[in-house]
């Protein structure tokens, strides 16, 4: 045994102790909200002064799946059933041209930092279904009747490494792997390819805290632009390891050129282009540790350049004093995003509604895949919501557009939603990464095409 895994053998053993020591309800609930969700959403959320602790709460749901004919519980005029069940981990989804769907069956390569600190968060996240071996694949559903079922699967790509964004430009599709970025030749209808990929650019990676990254193309398809999260919570193991990330790149498909487009970001997550502004639009999971009520997660509109303060600050300009050395310069520089979506939601896809074939009501806004907390005392997050939008901004209350994930008494967990789409009829689609199904929502008179 190294000197290095002895040291880390004693402070878990001491970490251990101090839990028996303390009482374990101490420990891992040693604070709780003081507001509530919705205090801490919109575009002007509240932010109470930061409330650390020794331990973060921890306060999780453990996933006991969907049992029968169990299921997500629809918003009023919705419909819900599963698209696809029996799948291993999906995270994301993406739609081809033909109406097939890809899921992105992906976990953690497993390659974070050893610390104490986040074998704990190892342990945590086993608890709450993640954590396990990663299936490293891509899964092509087929719905060839239209009844809304899909009723042929395959697995188009496999032998990937923590797969999660997916893009297809032209005749390539590329795949975004938590190492690199790298593309494969696509031939419309196949349901697999065969050919290797090829390496189109490396991704940070190393220890690899927030391992997903997403890719969204440009309208004229010249451009990926590329979603690469923080290496930690705020910086806990310096910057240096936290080179390149914390950002949202884009990489010219033309030149292989990987660039900056927006920093700050700790782990940006779902992508989309707001269809009346065109503008970028991105979902950010913020720091933890401070508190149940911050930091609010968020949704905005990307501005080229700009920097939105992480670690230095949150939610614009305010400081974090955790973070050493303090860089008031760039805090100056931070801007606050558009809009929160309550603190610790873990907010993850999202898509724009216009193309959907819901009901009216819900045709004119942002739908977020919210997976849940598990630092925060009561839960929050365990749902998909919408958020009405005006002239391309949000304006106004989010609205549920699935609930249910959590038991009644908030113990256990379901399923957990990720990754959205829209099918070929634009009834909405959500990956549930622990009841392990693709859920697809319609109106009440729509549950089939």
């Amino acid at each position: 045994m190294t000197r290095s895994q002895i040291r880390l053998l004693v402070a878990t053993t001491a970490v251990t102790a101090l839990l028996v020591a303390a009482g374990y309800r101490a420990v891992v609930s040693p604070e709780e909200a003081r507001q509530t969700v919705a205090a801490g959403t919109g575009p002007h959320p509240v932010l109470p002064p930061p409330n650390p602790t020794f331990m973060p709460t921890v306060n999780i749901a453990t996933p006991v799946g969907w049992q029968g004919t169990q299921a997500p519980t629809p918003a009023a005029g919705l419909a819900v059933h599963a698209f696809a069940t029996g799948l291993d981990h999906p995270r994301w989804l993406y739609k081809l041209p033909n109406g097939d769907i890809l899921v992105a069956e992906s976990e953690s390569p497993g390659t974070d930092i050893k610390t104490v600190k986040n074998r704990i968060a190892g342990l945590v996240m086993g608890q709450v279904g993640a954590g396990g071996k990663s299936p490293d694949r891509i899964i092509l559903l087929r719905d060839t009747d239209g009844d809304g079922i899909a009723d042929q699967r395959s697995v188009f790509l496999d032998h990937l490494y923590s797969p999660f964004g997916m893009a297809l430009v032209g005749d390539t599709l590329y795949v975004a792997n938590a190492n690199a970025l790298v593309r494969f030749p696509y031939h419309e209808g196949e349901t697999h390819i065969d050919a290797p990929g090829e390496k189109a650019v490396d991704l940070p990676a190393g220890y690899n805290h927030h391992w997903t990254k997403n890719i969204l193309a440009s309208p004229d398809g010249s451009t990926l632009y590329v979603t690469v999260g923080s290496n930690s919570n705020v910086a806990d193991n310096g910057m240096e390891v936290e080179e390149g990330r914390a950002r949202i790149d884009r990489f010219d498909i033309a030149t292989g050129k990987l660039t900056p487009y927006a920093t700050g970001l700790r782990n940006p997550n779902g992508l989309a282009w707001e269809p009346k502004t065109g503008a970028l639009w991105v979902a950010v999971n913020e720091r933890d540790e401070i508190g149940s009520d911050l930091v609010p997660d968020y949704i905005t509109a990307v501005k080229e350049g700009a920097f939105y303060g992480w670690p230095y600050s949150y939610y614009g300009q305010h400081v974090d004093v955790r973070v050493k050395p303090q860089r008031p310069d760039l805090v100056a520089s931070a801007i606050a995003p558009d809009y929160a979506l309550g603190p610790h939601t873990a907010s993850l896809g999202i898509a724009f509604s216009q193309d959907s074939s819901l009901p009216a009501a819900w045709r004119n806004g942002l739908f977020v895949a919210q997976h849940g907390s598990w630092n925060r005392k009561p839960k929050s997050g365990y749902r998909v919501i919408y958020v009405p939008f005006t002239d391309g901004h949000p304006d106004g209350t989010p609205r549920d557009v699935l609930t249910g994930f959590l038991t009644q008494d908030e113990d256990h967990a379901h399923g957990r939603p990720v990754g959205l789409a829209l099918d070929k009829s634009g009834a909405l689609l959500v990956a549930d990464d622990v009841g392990n199904t693709v859920w697809r929502v319609t109106g009440t008179d729509q549950k089939t095409d």
